[in-house]
C-alpha cells in the first residue's frame, strides 16, 4: 500500500493515474485524503480514476465526498455526486437533495440515481 500512496503524489501524471487505478482494484481507506486531492486534478482521467477508487472504498469515503459536494468546484462536485450515487449510502441523502436547484442537469441526474439506489426516490 505505501507505494500507491506515494505514487498518487508522483510528478508523473501517468504514475498518479496508475496508482488511482490500482487503488480502485485494491481499495484502502488510508488513501482517502490523497484520492480526494487527486479528484481535484485538472486531468479528467485522474479525477475519474480517483473517484472510482473512492467508490471502491465505499461507505468510509462518504463523509469526504459529502465535504467535496459542499465545498468543491463544479467539476469535482459532479464526480463526487456520481461516486456517492454509485456507493448508494443513505448518509448521502442530504447531499443528493442539495444538488437540485443548482441548475446543473448532470448533478441532478446523479442525485436521482443515488436516491434510487438508496430506495428514496
Amino acid at each position: 500500500m505505501p507505494w500507491s500512496l506515494e505514487a498518487l503524489e508522483d510528478e508523473d501524471l501517468a504514475v498518479r493515474q496508475c496508482a488511482a487505478l490500482g487503488l480502485s482494484r485494491q481499495p484502502d481507506e488510508r488513501a482517502l485524503p490523497a484520492l480526494v486531492e487527486a479528484m481535484r486534478s485538472d486531468d479528467a482521467l485522474l479525477a475519474r480514476l480517483a473517484a472510482n477508487a473512492l467508490e471502491a472504498i465505499g461507505a468510509a469515503a462518504v463523509a469526504a465526498l459529502l465535504d467535496v459536494m459542499e465545498n468543491g468546484p463544479q467539476a469535482v462536485r459532479l464526480e463526487a455526486a456520481r461516486t456517492l450515487a454509485m456507493i448508494g449510502d443513505t448518509r448521502a441523502h442530504p447531499g443528493a437533495v442539495q444538488c437540485f436547484g443548482r441548475g446543473f442537469s448532470l448533478d441532478e441526474y446523479w442525485a436521482n440515481e443515488g436516491l434510487e439506489r438508496m430506495g428514496l426516490e
